[in-house]
């Protein structure tokens, strides 16, 4: 793996290319995790497990995250985190290392939609795989945020922080904050697993306007992109993948893993091993 840096139509973006041993300019796989991510965390562990089945995958901090500079910083906007992905395709594809022609990307969690945005009627893509996909329109977040009542509060706070002369963070995930993000969330929480010093934890309230209106369902029937989707009924919200795959044409498929816990996707040596393998294979005949 090496640090590398990636201009962009949306600014200098720091990134990782992860590269295979023994290939020369082997396909690349773009790789993009859960919502207020970072490259080191769950993209790592699947660009390193990608590096291993021969391929190369490059992960990224998008504006605003991490490493990448910008003036405005922990928004998880889905429109705008759709554009940086289809700003790192475009760099990726002109990277000397790799084989700029074929090129795929790869979701997990969140950013499975945003993936499979950026992706859609892309030429310079050829292929897509999401894992534990987090897949919610409109009807669903309002349900899964408490309904009516509750969204439109959300909705109130950030049209209040967007207009604030400062800022608006909270803190992402917490064991000991009720007014967290993510309150007692795994993983998230965890020393050993998600909670490492590169991670942000924090959340712009501003947010709540592009994620609570974002509809990840609203490509499923024009998609392009063969698509392979790695699910399970345990994972957080099994219902947008199915729905999905309803809108869908012949070109999505999916494999349904028993047991296997949203969290667990994210780094379990076994749910990774099964997940990782899973889309290897995918992008073999479809790379």
């Amino acid at each position: 793996m090496q640090a590398i840096q990636l201009d962009t139509r949306v600014g200098q973006l720091e990134a990782n290319l992860y590269m295979p041993t023994g290939v020369e300019r082997p396909p690349v796989v773009i790789v993009t995790g859960a919502w207020t991510t970072v490259k080191e965390q769950m993209p790592a562990v699947y660009a390193q497990k990608l590096a291993q089945n021969g391929y190369a995958a490059v992960t990224f901090d998008f504006r605003g995250w991490g490493k990448s500079e910008d003036s405005v910083h922990y928004l998880e906007d889905p429109s705008r985190k759709t554009e940086d992905i289809r700003a790192v395709i475009d760099a990726v594809a002109l990277l000397e290392q790799v084989d700029g022609n074929r090129i795929a990307g790869l979701g997990i969690c969140a950013s499975a939609g945003y993936m499979l945005d950026a992706v859609s009627h892309n030429d310079k893509v050829r292929s897509v795989a999401v894992v534990a996909p987090w897949l919610h329109d409109k009807a669903m977040a309002t349900a899964i945020y408490g309904g009516e009542e509750i969204a439109a509060g959300l909705l109130a706070a950030a049209q209040q922080a967007a207009n604030s002369a400062t800022p608006v963070y909270i803190e992402a995930a917490s064991t000991t904050n009720d007014g967290a993000l993510m309150y007692q969330a795994p993983y998230y929480t965890e020393t050993d697993r998600g909670l490492i010093p590169e991670y942000d934890n924090k959340f712009n309230v501003a947010s709540w306007t592009g994620w609570l209106n974002y509809d990840a369902q609203a490509g499923a029937s024009s998609q392009d992109k063969p698509v392979f989707m790695v699910a399970s009924e345990a994972m957080a919200l099994p219902a947008g993948a199915h729905q999905y795959l309803d809108n869908s044409g012949e070109n999505v498929k999916a494999v349904w893993l028993e047991d296997i816990t949203q969290f667990e996707f994210y780094d379990q040596p076994k749910a990774v091993g099964l997940a990782s393998d899973a889309v290897a294979e995918h992008f073999a005949v479809t790379l």
